[in-house]
């Protein structure tokens, strides 16, 4: 089956929740079992990440609802490894227990596992939940990765699923034992490698709609034998995503061999586009060869780049406007005005047709954290001209 690029281009969009209206039905735990994973990120500019990819597939919903379908009692979700620091439904434990026995065969991941984690297990399973502030604080009074031993212990133990974090206290991980987290039902599946990795193609084929093998690889951080795995259940059918072609996506526009979500293929996506700032670590642009693959958009996150080497700003947001990737915003807050440090559309797009729906993506996104006006500081002045006008 051969896909043109804008097909491929409006299945990924109807799959990520961000073309049509089912892609708002069910409030954001829905949103999450749409996207499979949700990243986590310790960066808060308008909001974190995972309030922002709420938002950008919901609109205006309440913050505190995104924080209680993440974190509530019962589990709805846990934190674990994924593309990166994600929050995943709670169905999905089963599916990660490769990863958990990955990192308990290896006993590393970022720090040495110091003696004396036993102790840390113990004293949950006695007293109960607890966060690092109970043992002591996270940090060694360093940099970021200086963690203390309590800290390495907690997150080694979460790591290979002695414990789980299911729920926070403001931003502080409360671990618990798995045990009393997880459904019995859950944690009692004992699934192999080649069972969990196969099940989770199915999973990020179904999140992506339209993917590369590359692009699947990314999504689940998977290298080596599992790797393996994943590449051997594509090819032999039994990850349920069935093979064809995209149009454009290969070397000097050629067509390019992909896999496809059988159901996403059996009808035209159709709908209203949302328009809207996309966070950096929203899973519609984590690959950002994908995301120039996809949408012809090249992006850099720019706040680990040195600041006077920055060309588009510290937290610039890809904005999302027709089913395209528009424009770019620096945005910021200054009391109840949310502040767009700069801001530009993409080259040969005219301010006339797209001026408005950055506006509306603008203004919006504005009135969702509380403020009240729109200021540029930096951009085209005929687009600067149309975006401070409030809308009517």
């Amino acid at each position: 089956m051969l896909l043109t690029a804008d097909d491929a281009r409006r299945i990924i969009l109807r799959a990520q929740g961000l073309l049509g209206s089912d892609g708002r039905k069910g409030g954001p735990h829905a949103v999450l079992r749409r996207l499979g994973a949700v990243q986590l990120d310790t960066v808060s500019v308008l909001a974190r990440s995972h309030e922002l990819v709420a938002y950008a597939r919901l609109g205006a919903v309440g913050r505190q609802k995104v924080e209680r379908a993440y974190w509530h009692a019962p589990a709805q979700s846990f934190e674990y490894w994924c593309h990166a620091a994600c929050i995943l439904p709670i169905e999905h434990w089963p599916l990660y227990s490769f990863r958990r026995r990955a990192y308990r065969e290896r006993r590393f991941r970022w720090h040495q596992v110091p003696d004396g984690v036993e102790k840390l297990l113990d004293q949950v399973r006695q007293s109960g939940p607890i966060t690092t502030s109970d043992v002591g604080g996270a940090k060694n009074g360093g940099a970021w990765w200086d963690w203390s031993e309590s800290k390495i212990g907690l997150e080694w133990l979460l790591d290979i699923g002695e414990l789980v974090c299911t729920r926070r206290i403001g931003w502080r991980r409360v671990y618990d034992l798995a045990e009393r987290s997880v459904p019995a039902d859950l944690l009692g599946q004992d699934l192999t490698d080649e069972e969990c990795i196969v099940r989770l193609a199915g999973v990020a084929g179904r999140s992506l709609g339209v993917a590369t093998t590359t692009d699947l690889v990314d999504f689940l951080r998977v290298r080596n034998h599992h790797r393996s795995i994943l590449e051997e259940s594509l090819a032999s059918g039994a990850s349920g995503l069935v093979p064809i072609e995209v149009s454009g996506w290969g070397k000097k526009g050629e067509p390019a061999k992909a896999w496809a979500d059988p159901v996403a293929l059996e009808s035209v996506p159709r709908g209203r586009h949302r328009a809207t700032p996309i966070s950096p670590f929203d899973s519609l642009i984590w690959h950002r060869g994908r995301t120039s693959r996809v949408f012809g958009f090249d992006y850099t996150l720019e706040l680990y780049v040195p600041k006077h080497k920055r060309v588009h700003g510290y937290f610039t947001m890809p904005i999302l406007a027709g089913g395209r990737l528009i424009g770019r915003v620096d945005p910021g807050r200054d009391g109840t005005t949310f502040v767009a440090r700069q801001i530009s559309l993409e080259p040969g797009l005219s301010v006339s047709k797209w001026a408005d729906s950055v506006r509306e993506a603008l203004w919006e996104a504005a009135s969702w954290v509380g403020c009240d006006t729109v200021r540029v500081e930096r951009a085209d002045p005929a687009l600067t001209t149309h975006l401070q006008s409030t809308p009517t």
